[in-house]
């Protein structure tokens, strides 16, 4: 390259010497050409002015000249930075370095830069107070703004997300192969049923269980962009423990099946946000604000697939607003899908039915026994505030209300009862990369949102509904040392007695004399996470292990029988996990 600009400047040079020095014999020859032989006086007399006009025309000439020569060396220094621009490497900004073939996502060719540097990517936007507001009077987010989904090809490098159009596509999941390990055999998969742990008295609770399983293997994608100042995410989740009609799963060919986990949008312009599709409930915890996405949700560290004893979730369809009056403070309310629900899911224990209203258990009331079989009056309606005054606290405070109703084929009379429940959660880093989580709901008739362990209500004979006192709380702690992630909650459950006389005398509802319905469930777990090995662009793997001792005890219990009081287990989790490559963009 220096070569090059030294045999330009003198090319430069030496045309500019041959145009001067051609000029100065031109002046020199006009001298020549003038000249008068002195070989008389006249002759010298009349030489005098002669050679003043020549004298003037030769300093014209050189001025002349010099202007050439100024007109030249302008000319050599636009052809030098031209020079320069052309052969000089590019900046190594990244909104002025060219792109090279291996950097783009685009099927527009661009020739490739000579040495790229090296390409950070993107960090991932995982809370809702990262997405941006209305862009200049109200238009979309440009390029120049930070959307990273509408900048020109040629000056982004290589994202750790997908570009289609304006909008931008991120994978999701993770694939795990889990052992786990039970002193009680369940009989189920790697969740636990903390309402069905088998009694020492069977053989059930006699024997243990060991399985492998991949079934928490997740995979989805993630749609992010901006348009008319609104940002929008779309959101898909999948697993694989949906419930397969083959009988053949665990003797030839494992074909277990995927399942919906989420499926919703979200669009949130300035200070208003909107959802629909099927999220995690809002009344589930949050780790941070009220957004959805699952790295602001707290269900816990753990390996078992039904998280922990006490902990309020669901995933379901619904709607929701959140206003965001500032940074710090969100309100949410969310019409969500409603079920009548009397038990049975989970393992939890089931209502007894007056014998006169017995046929309304899985028709107008639900017992797992159908999808959306029970009769709903209007979609549950759930409330949130969140605080939020720094990155290390937050607290939230939340409400429900739910409206039961039924008809009784006796009496030819509706029934209907207002329930609900209120829950106060806190996640606070009280020390650097230590946190504490406190989850506490109580509620009358919120039974199905922990899990399913405790009915919503129980029918009297005359067909009244009176909903089933219920709560739940978690307790627990989450600490990251280096790679390693600690983590140790408990949790509980406890479910109310509502005894029901029916028309015959015998008694009949929840938690009655002689009946053998759950009174409390409780959890003691812990464990940690183990990150191996990661790299932004090849994925991550991770080893994590986990204990749990659950416990279950009953309202009644036949004396003399061992282990009719409750039951107990023991459960050891570990997972082989690999995270997919892929990261959200960055509208920051």
């Amino acid at each position: 390259m220096i070569s090059y600009k030294m045999s330009a400047r003198r090319a430069a040079l030496m045309l500019a010497s041959l145009v001067a020095g051609a000029g100065l014999l031109g002046a020199a020859d006009d001298a020549t050409t003038t000249a008068v032989p002195l070989d008389s006086a006249n002759a010298a007399s009349s030489a005098a002015p002669s050679q003043n006009d020549e004298i003037a025309r030769l300093k014209a000439a050189l001025a002349a000249q010099q202007k050439q020569l100024q007109s030249l060396q302008q000319m050599l220094e636009q052809q030098q930075q031209l020079i320069e621009k052309a052969v000089t490497p590019a900046p190594s900004s990244a909104a002025q370095r060219p792109t090279s073939l291996g950097t783009v996502a685009s099927m527009t060719p661009v020739f490739p830069a000579p040495a790229p540097e090296p390409i950070a990517l993107p960090a991932p936007a995982t809370s809702m107070a990262n997405f941006p507001g209305p862009g200049p009077q109200g238009g979309s987010t440009t390029a120049g703004s930070g959307n990273p989904c509408e900048a020109a090809p040629e000056t982004t490098q290589m994202p750790a997300y997908l570009r289609l159009g304006n909008i931008c596509i991120a994978p999701v999941g993770f694939m795990d192969m889990t052992a786990v390990w039970r002193n009680e055999n369940t009989g189920g998969s790697i969740g636990s049923s903390y309402g069905s742990i088998p009694l020492n008295s069977g053989a059930t609770g006699r024997l243990s269980e060991f399985r492998l399983n991949m079934q928490n293997s997740r995979l989805g994608f993630r749609i992010d962009g901006n348009w008319m100042g609104a940002h929008f995410i779309g959101y898909n989740e999948f697993d694989f423990l949906g419930t397969s009609g083959a009988t053949s799963i665990t003797v030839t060919n494992g074909a277990v099946v995927p399942r919906a986990r989420l499926y919703w949008v979200d669009v949130r312009k300035g200070k208003i946000e909107f959802l629909a599709g099927q999220s995690w409930s809002l009344l589930t915890p949050n780790r941070s604000g009220i957004s959805p996405l699952p790295g602001n949700i707290f269900f816990s560290q753990v390996m078992d697939v039904n998280y922990i004893a006490g902990l309020t979730w669901t995933r379901q369809p619904g709607f929701r607003v959140v206003y965001h009056p500032s940074d710090k403070i969100a309100f949410a309310f969310a019409a969500e899908n409603a079920d009548t629900y009397i038990g049975g899911s989970g393992g939890g224990s089931t209502v007894v039915l007056p014998t006169a209203l017995a046929a309304l258990g899985g028709t107008q009331l639900d017992t797992t026994a159908g999808f959306n079989t029970s009769s709903v009056l209007h979609p549950d309606f759930i409330a949130k505030l969140a605080f939020d005054p720094s990155s290390r606290l937050h607290f939230e405070i939340n409400g429900i209300e739910r409206t039961f109703k039924v008809w009784d084929p006796v009496t030819n009379v509706y029934n209907s009862k207002v329930g609900g429940g209120v829950s106060f959660n806190l996640n606070a880093e009280v020390v650097k990369n230590f946190r504490l989580i406190s989850n506490n709901f109580w509620s009358d008739g919120g039974g199905r949102y922990m899990f399913g362990e405790a009915p919503d209500l129980v029918v009297n004979a005359n067909g009244s509904i009176s909903p089933l006192h219920s709560g739940g709380l978690n307790e627990g702690f989450e600490a990251t040392m280096g790679k390693f992630l600690f983590f140790g909650y408990y949790g509980g459950i406890y479910v109310g007695r509502d005894t029901v006389v029916d028309a015959n005398g015998s008694l009949v509802g929840y938690g009655y004399h002689g009946s053998s319905q759950n009174r409390m469930m409780q959890e003691v777990t812990f464990g940690m996470n183990q990150t191996v090995w990661r790299n932004p662009r090849y994925g991550a793997i991770n080893l994590i292990y986990q204990y749990a001792f659950e416990q279950r005890s009953l309202w009644y219990w036949t004396t003399g029988v061992a282990g009719g009081k409750g039951a107990k287990d023991d459960s050891i989790y570990f997972d082989v996990r690999y995270t997919l490559p892929g990261a959200a963009p960055n509208f920051n």
